[in-house]
This record gives structure tokens, sequence and C-alpha cells, in this order.
């Protein structure tokens, strides 16, 4: 019986449902394997050491189920964790397996979108923190200008379902006016976090006209279609059963119950114990 290998998708919580919500009306073919960490998230605050360490036991446990490529579909996590991974750990674990994030290939298009070169990332304050965004697109288009803005209070309210409520909208404007103040040719925001776009309709009746705004969805499913069509080697090691299975290290009866809401359907987890 063939072994079933796995794309491994992995989340501090449910955010990175978004994402593979979008990776699965790209790619249906294959088998996938979802674990979001909630029982210690949210990651957004917590030292780059944490995170770092948080990340790296998730991904150990996708690689032992078989999973030869693992999408880091958390800001935070790509941005404090993933290249040490790729750099120090990926060697010892399994040298033919791969780890992506979900930074590199919204910062490699990123700039197709902008006219003035001014771009605003909406991010948690660990990715802000980081300065990733502002170091990768520097690396791709280093005429951009970049401001960024953390939005601590809007996670909470997702993971609340408070993101449709009259009192989301307080912490939503906060933030925009916030984000605009900085630059007032903003014309790109990026939303940098796989929670954001659940407040997308509130983000864009508040905005002024001629601001564009990204997630991140759509950038990494398109992007896993091209890595798999550069690397038929690991596109040949991936399986096709089509069957998704999902991990939480909280309660899977609350995982359930909130996962829809981002997933856009239900589906039914099982507990991991880390």
């Amino acid at each position: 019986m063939e072994t079933s290998q796995p794309i491994g998708i992995f989340d501090s919580g449910y955010g990175g449902l978004t994402v593979m919500k979008e990776i699965l009306r790209k790619l249906p073919q294959y088998d996938y394997v979802y674990l979001g960490d909630n029982a210690r998230a949210p990651y957004g605050n917590r030292s780059f050491d944490t995170v770092y360490h948080y990340t790296l036991q998730c991904v150990e446990w996708l690689f032992e189920q078989g999973c030869p490529l693992v999408i880091l579909a958390c800001n935070t996590a790509s941005a404090k964790a993933l290249r040490t991974i790729q750099q120090n750990d990926l060697q010892r674990l399994n040298p033919n397996n791969r780890v992506l994030g979900v930074i590199r290939p919204t910062t490699e298009i990123i700039g197709q979108f902008t006219q003035t070169n001014k771009i605003g990332i909406l991010a948690t304050t660990g990715t802000v923190q980081s300065g990733s965004y502002t170091i990768e697109i520097e690396k791709f288009y280093p005429e951009i200008s970049v401001s960024q803005e953390a939005c601590p209070m809007w996670v909470p309210l997702i993971e609340n379902n408070e993101h449709n409520s009259a009192g989301a909208d307080y912490f939503v404007q906060q933030h925009l006016r916030n984000i605009v103040a900085k630059d007032k040719d903003i014309d790109v925001l990026l939303l940098a976090c796989t929670h954001y776009p659940l407040l997308m309709n509130k983000i864009q009746q508040s905005l002024p006209a001629g601001i564009t705004v990204l997630s991140q969805g759509e950038i990494v499913a398109n992007s896993l279609v091209d890595y798999l069509h550069r690397h038929p080697e690991m596109e040949k090691r991936c399986s096709r059963h089509a069957t998704r299975t999902f991990y939480t290290t909280d309660s899977a009866e609350d995982f359930d119950n909130h996962a829809s809401i981002f997933f856009g359907q239900p589906l039914k987890s099982h507990h991991l114990a880390l």
C-alpha cells in the first residue's frame, strides 16, 4: 500500500486555514495535514526563541507524519523561525524535506500592485518587530518605502468571533488611521497576518479610495503551484488522495466550532498533545 506523504500546513491557531482554503482551490488533489498550535497561541507577542522552539516542535511532528513539505502558514512563525529551521535544523531532521513560509512569496510580487512605491504592512507585534517584510521587500524592490503598523487586538477579536461586531470598528479604524498617517501616499496595504482577511469588509469600508488591500491566501497558493512545478522531485513525493486531516494542540471541540469561520466549511479535528 502506498505510503501517505501529505503536505503539512502549520499555524499557531486558526489563521492558516484561510491559506489552506486557497491552496485547496488550486491544488485539491494532494493530501494535507493541518496543525494548529492553539494551546500556545497567539504567537504574535512571544519572543523569537519561544516562537522558534514551538514552530520547530510542530515541524518535527509534521515530518513524523510523513510530510515531505511543510508550509508555515503563519507570518509570525515565518518571521521568527523559518530561516533558522531552514539553515540549522533541516539537515539534521531530513535534508530532503522542505519548509516554506508566507513572507517571501508575498514580497516577491508585492511591487506589482503599487504605483506610488509606498506600501503599508498591517501585522502582529512580533512580525513588525522582526522587520522581515521591510528586509525582504528591500531585496526585491529597493525603491519601495514600507510603513508598518502592529495591530495586537485584531487576532483576539477574530478568535473570539467579535470581528463583525461594532466594537471591532474602533480597533480597525484606529490602526488604519495610524498607518495612513505614516505615509499619505500609501496605495497598497498588505494584511500580513492570516487572520486579518476576516476583517476585509471593515477594512475596505474604512479606507480612503485608491488603496489596494492584499491578503495572502491566494498569493501563497499560487506560489505553491509554481514551487511544485519548478521542483518535480518534490511534487512526485506528495501523495494524491485528496485527504484532509486536521489537528489542534487544544480542544478539538473548540477548534471545530471556530474553524469554519476561517475555512469556510465545517471540519472535524483531532487533539494532539505536544
